[in-house]
């Protein structure tokens, strides 16, 4: 059976990814490591700095010692740190939370958009979109809306004010190629934002999920 490590910085994004594996990948053995101190450190530090660098390698580490075939972060603020892992790991299979629905998304259209819920991540997104886009579709726009007022909901349990809240936002994208959602939490929101735009919309667990299955040989 196929082992795969779900490394968290915040218990909002468990469920979601949990979820998506269950409906799309159900063979395989999926565990979980929540660090939620990241979040609250990222946001006193500013950037991802050296000390929160090798705080992720030491997950990854460990996630690779418990016998992991791959190693999947849900983690979007912090993408540096995690290419720092797939680094020191080597070979084992490390995926960025939004690399998948990055590349999928790029290979749709020109005209992309993306919404995020958690502010801090944003910035560090967009780099790493603009990097990838110049070497798969240099023609490639982003535009980005944050909406935190749903995490905010999400995290008081309030799921059904989360998905209308992101839905709501999505409305100002519907001339777009395709839209993303950027924080695995926004997964249950899927459906809702369907509704409101005709273009098509990525999660980055069903993105990211398929592109594991295709790394390690299981598509």
């Amino acid at each position: 059976m196929t082992r795969i490590s779900l490394i968290h910085a915040t218990p909002l994004a468990i469920e979601p990814v949990v979820s998506a594996f269950r409906s799309n990948w159900p063979d395989a053995e999926v565990f979980n490591c929540l660090e939620d101190s990241l979040t609250t450190d990222l946001k006193a530090a500013g950037t991802v700095d050296s000390a929160i660098i090798e705080r992720f390698k030491i997950l990854g580490r460990y996630a690779a010692n418990t016998g992991a075939d791959g190693i999947l972060f849900t983690c979007s603020a912090f993408g540096e740190a995690i290419e720092e892992v797939a680094s020191d790991l080597g070979p084992l299979p490390v995926l960025k939370p939004n690399e998948a629905m990055f590349e999928e998304a790029l290979s749709s259209g020109k005209r992309i958009a993306m919404i995020a819920t958690f502010e801090p991540s944003v910035p560090s997104m967009q780099r790493e979109f603009e990097l990838m886009a110049d070497k798969l579709n240099p023609d490639a726009t982003l535009q980005t809306a944050c909406v935190p007022e749903a995490m905010a909901a999400l995290g008081n349990g309030d799921v059904q004010s989360h998905n209308r809240m992101i839905a709501e936002a999505a409305g100002q994208f519907s001339d777009q190629d395709v839209l993303m959602l950027a924080q695995f939490s926004m997964a249950s929101a899927l459906d809702d934002v369907q509704k409101q735009v005709s273009i098509p919309v990525l999660t980055s667990p069903m993105s990211a999920i398929r592109k594991l299955r295709i790394s390690l040989g299981k598509a």
